[in-house]
């Protein structure tokens, strides 16, 4: 080989070898931001929401679990969707998390059922699933939420309150549900039969599916069914229907009649300022948040949860759930200043609006 041909084939393999180098080198990188990505979603957690309708998620769940987190570990991150009402969505947005490569999945179930092969499919990634606010089936490691069954009675109880002297076996009551789907539906309605059952006569029960326009709906026939004069009574399963049902009765010239709800919706307390809904049920949002948050994190962290979730429940797949149940709290006129003013979820001012001035005046609140 004459010099000339040596200089080229030795310039070549240098550059060859810069090359391979340099091939490395970005393999390298390259691998680096793979361990960092798989670093950053070890510390992710997932955060599902049912619907946008219900005033609390958006207002206070979501918000007030993200807040919790971040105080308890500051480099954790928080995914968050909502399901907007629909569960094929939300089973979508559990195959969304699985791929971000979340370790903890707080969910609450559009539809508590249905969701079940979602869950099997996270815990099959070695996804660690805590059932929030409604016991989904499937293998969750954790549950939080109201005595539920507790919540039903509190409700029961308000509207036999209300009815007073009026509250006999021939006083026809209305009672208005939530979704069959949502596993609380139907813990609440049991809870209320509790007390109700032998009391009053429960003339027309139908689902209101936690929708203010079906809740309406479902009122109208009943009015029609039963007579505008013989209703002693409604029993709605929450805030958001007893909107609906209260503009319902407005229109047929019902007036006086005792209207339950529950969630503590800012409307629902103005409502009962107001005189048109009688009672609601406080369920306190940053206490149920701060415990899922501290059940995620303790999860994630590979701590123990026994001292947090030391009560067991079985959920609607058979399965044995360790759970944390709060206690929830019935709200009328007589003690919203003790209750979602003392714990400042509202503000007089934001109850009391100019066109809640007088009632509010005539409440003690202003």
């Amino acid at each position: 080989m004459n010099a000339t041909m040596r200089r080229v084939v030795i310039g070549t393999a240098a550059v060859s070898m810069a090359l391979s180098v340099a091939a490395c080198g970005k393999a390298g990188d390259k691998k680096d931001d793979s361990s960092s990505s798989s670093s950053s979603g070890s510390k992710t957690i997932g955060l599902l929401l049912p619907d946008s309708v219900t005033a609390r998620y958006e207002k206070f769940d979501h918000p007030l679990f993200e807040a919790k987190v971040k105080e308890l570990c500051s480099d954790c991150k928080v995914e968050y969707a909502n399901a907007a009402g629909d569960a094929t969505k939300q089973a979508q947005q559990v195959s969304s998390m699985i791929t971000k490569g979340v370790k903890v999945l707080v969910i609450s179930a559009q539809d508590s059922a249905a969701i079940k092969s979602s869950i099997q499919a996270a815990v099959d990634k070695g996804i660690k699933v805590v059932a929030y606010d409604r016991l989904a089936q499937g293998p969750v490691s954790a549950y939080v939420s109201f005595d539920n069954v507790k919540v039903g009675e509190l409700q029961g109880q308000a509207l036999l309150d209300s009815l007073g002297s009026k509250a006999t076996k021939k006083s026809k009551v209305v009672m208005i549900n939530g979704d069959d789907a949502d596993p609380n539906a139907g813990q609440f309605k049991k809870g209320a039969h509790n007390i109700l059952d032998g009391k009053v006569n429960i003339a027309y029960e139908q689902s209101g599916l936690w929708k203010d326009t079906v809740a309406a709906q479902k009122m109208k026939a009943a009015i029609t069914q039963l007579g505008a004069k013989k209703i002693a009574g409604v029993y709605s399963a929450n805030d958001g229907m007893a909107g609906g049902i209260a503009t319902t009765l407005k229109g047929a010239g019902i007036s006086g009649i005792p209207l339950t709800g529950q969630d503590a919706e800012l409307a629902g307390i103005q409502r009962i300022v107001a005189g048109t809904q009688s009672s609601t049920v406080y369920k306190a949002f940053k206490p149920e948040a701060d415990a899922a948050a501290q059940l995620a994190v303790n999860l994630l962290q590979g701590k123990d949860i026994k001292s947090l979730a030391n009560q067991e429940l079985t959920s609607g797949s058979g399965d044995k759930v360790p759970s944390q149940l709060l206690t929830p709290v019935s709200v009328t006129k007589a003690n919203i200043k003790d209750t979602v003013i003392k714990d400042k979820l509202y503000t007089v001012q934001d109850i009391c609006t100019a066109e809640f001035a007088k009632a509010c005046k005539a409440a003690g609140l202003q």
